[in-house]
């Protein structure tokens, strides 16, 4: 009989910043990475170590250890160092599709500066997994992926699950995504520390191993054995060989192997003569008890949430397709300062960092971060559009009366909205008269209030404010800075129909005769507005709302003629859990705004543009009871928390503002409040009224995922919160709604027979949680609080993938920029990628993160097939490519001169773009 394999793979699971801040663990680090390269070069029995699927240790390691390069690389590229295939191990749900991508690209890239890339799909401690793991994987080269949570047997505390209720009967099966993509997936069954610590010591050695052989062979299909010899920042194990040399001594029935992943990989598939099961989609934890999926961290610290999505919105929607532009037009292209930019960005996005589950001083460090990386995108959106700029043909606004402006939309579909922009119409440099002089000089001229016209003199409608005198300066290429005074306005305006990744080009122009100063017009139309309390009702040409006496908003459809009531109401509950787990307090009683009178006012009316504000007045628990203290620090298994909500109150004021645009079929809302209370959540509801469905639609990682509305029945959590990217939506029949948002991870589909969305605002708790006593009373997130979302109603399913793009393009900021008269190669509308695709949603449009061709990325948002069509520049050569933006194949334009591809059902497609 052939012996049983056990692989013992060396690792440490390595969160940079967690229960201590970064620097804590990186002292921890230098001391393990050190050890570890002695102990291989001292001890060749210690055969390798498995660097914990991130690059970014490398560079941890060498910031402070640059002298120890050359051995690092040595032993990286004898193999006994696996490094890659990520920068960081990311939370997947809670980082964009694109982000993923890059983690994937720039691990890649990192790695083979080094040595070659380990080829495994490393996912030990991702509280989740996305369904297109699989997809993305194939496309870089990986058939295989190991995780450690998402299906059973592993629970809270890497405890195993006795239920026999498996997805899979063995921790060895297939994973496939919504494509049809497949790899062999590898559970953690015993987690990712089932062979730490081995004793030399024989008699520990028998007692250790009789438990450790017996719950490994519990789940595994072949007679290959795998132990994680690590933990979470485990220091490395340097009497292995000798621990090993007692376990051959002790089991002779057993082949003890100081392995590796890529062989203990090799090895399966090789042995595996049993039939796998199949596990698809996203893995949740949804086959579980429902306590301990994590799902909450999506909630923990919302303002970092948005924060991520900010910048990588920056950076995905705005910086890349600018910039590359920009790079056809002459223009270097800043390829080094967008990859640090993102490499900055995506170190918030290790799953105890953007989880929100760390102590306070990590958030912190993490804020900084994130405006790190803001402030080296920016620049490069601001040159990017000035430059595309300077090539448009603007000479038809020649003149002093006329100052010119393009309007810039990077959304993924062209669209319609409103615009503002800030320009000056007049300058004085400070540096000949000095600033007081120049600001003198400013106010002497007078601004009427003028008008806005396309590129064709046609008038457009918009409101002209005159912001008075401004200080500014320049940073010319080629001399020392250059401050000015200018005389400055802003000019708000309904741009219509802009092409998708294109512009269209505006201009003011001065008029003489219209000499009322516009600010103090502006302020008597708001007063006027606010003595009027008739129109309380906002309307465009899809939908009309109604604003009902407690602040709830009727919406009607008028393209089905259905009705969403009840829209908007807040929702406030205790929360005893942890920065992990939301947890309703003992007495599980749930606030609401239902019966609240709200204040309601017209703030502003225009052609194209009406904005109605919500006040609500409330009194909400100033925080939890006393005993939730003694809860927290006795460690009390959360599901049995009894504590309740003080008796004391404090305001909780909501301040909503409800908006519709012209040619926007969705309300827009902005809520904003100051957080006094502690221990608590904050929804708001949207009722659908479509629950017959008994499916829901979530925004997900390159997938618009479809998900139950009941959770299976070994769920007992009374909460069933999941996570989202930019939407959630339900529909049945002619109804549909979807609930967009801005860096608002979770949401819940209600069981009241509604099919009520309710997206989380806010989650306010005072500690981490897990394995600890580790009080964050900054998670409470005390002060000034804002969200962003947006009510987009559809016709059902056939409307689903409309109310998508809708929801993407929520997202994307307009931009426009300033600039003069002048002839330019471009015209005044342009677009330079021209592309249809039915159900196609466009991801990334950016130069390659080597060399200089262009990449194009879409994905099926259906699960039918679909074609790419693509008009060719003729000075391009266009291939199909993969996430790595490698080549992997020519695409040759029709007569047509259009590239054409097929998309099958939730495929990622990626197109490369040569220049010639």
């Amino acid at each position: 009989m052939k012996k049983m394999v056990a692989h013992i793979v060396s690792h440490t699971h390595w969160d940079r910043e967690w229960y201590m801040p970064y620097e804590r663990h990186h002292v921890r680090l230098i001391e393990l990475m050190d050890v570890l390269l002695d102990t291989l070069e001292r001890d060749p029995d210690y055969r390798s170590f498995h660097l914990d699927g991130q690059t970014i240790i490398l560079d941890d390691y060498l910031e402070v250890r640059p002298e120890m390069r050359e051995r690092l690389t040595r032993l990286i590229r004898e193999g006994r160092i696996l490094i890659g295939p990520w920068y960081v191990l990311q939370d997947e749900f809670l980082t964009s599709a694109e982000a993923n991508v890059r983690n994937l690209l720039v691990g890649h890239h990192d790695a083979a500066r080094y040595g070659p890339v380990a080829k495994i799909g490393y996912f030990p401690d991702s509280f989740g997994n996305m369904g297109q793991a699989p997809q993305l994987m194939r496309q870089a080269g990986i058939a295989n992926a190991i995780f450690g949570r998402g299906v059973k047997p592993t629970g809270f505390n890497n405890a195993v699950s006795d239920s026999a209720a498996y997805e899979s009967p063995f921790s060895e099966m297939i994973w496939r995504s919504p494509d049809g993509s497949e790899v062999l997936g590898i559970l953690f069954a015993n987690w990712y520390n089932n062979g730490m610590e081995i004793p030399v010591d024989p008699d520990a050695a028998r007692v250790y191993w009789d438990a450790k052989l017996k719950e490994a062979e519990r789940f595994a299909s072949t007679p290959q054995l795998l132990f994680m010899n690590g933990c979470d920042h485990q220091p490395v194990q340097t009497d292995l060989a000798a621990a090993l040399r007692t376990a051959r001594d002790l089991y002779p029935g057993y082949e003890f192997v100081h392995s590796d992943l890529p062989s203990y990989v090799a090895a399966v598939e090789r042995a595996s003569a049993r039939e796998l099961t199949v596990v698809e989609g996203e893995l949740r934890s949804q086959r579980t008890d429902g306590w301990f999926t994590l799902a909450n961290t999506a909630s923990s610290r919302v303002y970092i949430k948005q924060a991520n999505a900010k910048g990588q919105i920056l950076l995905e929607r705005l910086a890349e397709p600018a910039a590359a532009i920009a790079a056809t037009l002459g223009m270097p292209h800043p390829t080094p300062l967008l990859v640090h930019a993102w490499r900055t960005l995506m170190q918030n996005h290790p799953h105890d960092s953007i989880c929100g589950c760390s102590v306070d001083e990590v958030h912190a460090e993490m804020m900084t971060r994130f405006a790190k990386s803001r402030h080296m995108a920016e620049p490069i959106v601001e040159r990017s559009i000035a430059h595309i700029a300077s090539s448009i043909d603007t000479a038809r606004f020649a003149g002093d009366a006329h100052v010119p402006f393009v309007v810039f939309n990077f959304a993924g579909a062209a669209r319609s909205g409103t615009v503002s922009v800030e320009l000056d119409v007049a300058r004085r440099s400070s540096a000949d008269i000095g600033p007081a002089a120049a600001y003198a000089d400013m106010e002497l001229i007078r601004v009427g209030a003028g008008a806005v016209i396309d590129h064709e003199g046609r008038p457009v409608d918009a409101e002209i404010e005159d912001l008075g005198v401004r200080f500014g300066y320049e940073l010319p290429d080629d001399k020392f800075r250059q401050p000015y005074m200018a005389r400055r306005i802003r000019v708000t305006l309904s741009a219509d129909h802009v092409p998708s990744q294109g512009y269209r080009t505006y201009a003011w122009r001065s008029e003489d005769d219209a000499v009322a100063a516009p600010v103090a017009a502006a302020v008597e139309q708001e007063k006027a507005v606010d003595a009027s309390p008739a129109g309380l009702s906002l309307e465009n040409e899809y939908i009309a709302v109604a604003v009902e006496p407690n602040g709830s908003l009727s919406l009607t459809d008028k393209e089905t003629g259905e009705v969403y009531r009840d829209l908007g109401v807040f929702e406030n509950t205790g929360d005893i859990g942890n920065e992990y787990v939301y947890v309703q307090d003992g007495e599980r009683k749930t606030l609401t705004t239902d019966t609240l009178k709200a204040e309601v006012r017209l703030v502003s009316r225009s052609a194209w543009r009406t904005t109605v504000e919500i006040v609500h007045r409330w009194e909400i628990p100033a925080e939890a009871d006393v005993l939730l203290q003694r809860e927290r620090t006795t460690m009390t298994f959360l599901p049995d928390r009894k504590a309740g909500r003080s008796a004391r109150t404090v305001p909780l004021v909501i301040t909503t503002l409800a908006t519709v645009e012209r040619g926007v079929k969705a309300l827009m809302l902005k809520v904003r409040y100051e957080n006094h209370a502690k221990d608590h959540r904050l929804r708001m509801r949207f009722p659908t009224d479509a629950a017959a469905s008994g499916v829901h639609y979530a925004d997900s990682i390159f997938e618009i995922a479809e998900r139950p509305n009941e959770p299976a029945g070994e769920w007992r959590n009374p909460s069933n919160a999941q996570h989202q990217q930019a939407f959630a939506a339900l529909d049945h029949g002619k109804r549909g709604l979807a609930v967009a948002n801005i860096g608002l991870n979770e949401y819940e589909a209600l069981r009241d027979g509604r099919g009520t969305l309710a997206v989380t605002l806010l989650r306010a708790v005072g500690e981490l949680g897990d394995w600890g006593v580790f009080p964050t009373p900054e998670a409470q997130c005390p002060g000034s609080q804002e969200a962003e979302l947006a009510i987009i109603p559809y016709a059902g399913a056939d409307g689903r993938y409309a109310a998508a793009q809708e929801a993407y393009a929520f997202q994307v900021p307009w931009l426009a920029v300033q600039t003069d008269a002048h002839a330019g190669s471009l015209p005044a509308v342009y677009s330079p990628l021209s592309w249809t695709g039915e159900r196609l949603a466009l991801t990334a449009f950016k130069r390659g993160i080597q060399g200089e061709d262009c990449f194009y990325r879409w994905f099926n948002m259906s699960g039918a097939s679909s074609s790419l069509a693509l008009r060719a520049e003729p000075d391009s050569e266009w291939y199909l490519s993969n996430v790595l933006e490698e080549e992997l194949g020519k695409l040759v334009p029709d007569a047509d001169g259009i590239v054409r591809v097929d998309v099958r059902p939730c495929e990622i497609v990626t197109i490369g773009r040569r220049l010639s």
